[in-house]
């Protein structure tokens, strides 16, 4: 996250959601840090099982993970609408860098995660 950090701050750095998420993490120890990024880990990797399963972008097991994702991310970083949701749904699927890191838990899931997440915002 650390290389990245620049560029967040860059790109998201006058926005309320990047004010709401140094709030939420100022005082996160290293430990804390991982911590929160192996339950987004873990979200990712449940995810790939869904695919993997056979279900579908817009089935109940997918639709359930991406509401799991957003309520996750407001929890413990900012809040997450379903406009910042989707725009993070096209990220994972399309940033190289996102896309090798959740594919690593299957191929193809970074753009199985950005269709459901398509779906979940169009039915809402």
């Amino acid at each position: 996250m650390n290389k990245f950090t620049d560029e967040v701050r860059h790109r998201w750095g006058e926005t309320a959601a990047y004010a709401e998420y140094a709030e939420k993490t100022k005082a996160c120890s290293a430990a804390e840090s991982d911590a929160l990024a192996a339950g987004l880990d873990r979200i990712m990797g449940a995810f790939a099982a869904c695919m993997q399963s056979g279900a579908s972008p817009d089935s109940s097991c997918a639709l359930t993970l991406v509401g799991e994702l957003q309520g996750y991310i407001t929890a413990h970083y900012y809040t997450c609408t379903d406009e910042i949701l989707a725009g993070l749904g096209q990220m994972y699927a399309l940033d190289e860098r996102f896309r090798q890191n959740i594919d690593r838990h299957g191929e193809g899931t970074a753009q199985f995660i950005c269709d459901a997440i398509g779906d979940f915002c169009e039915t809402r």
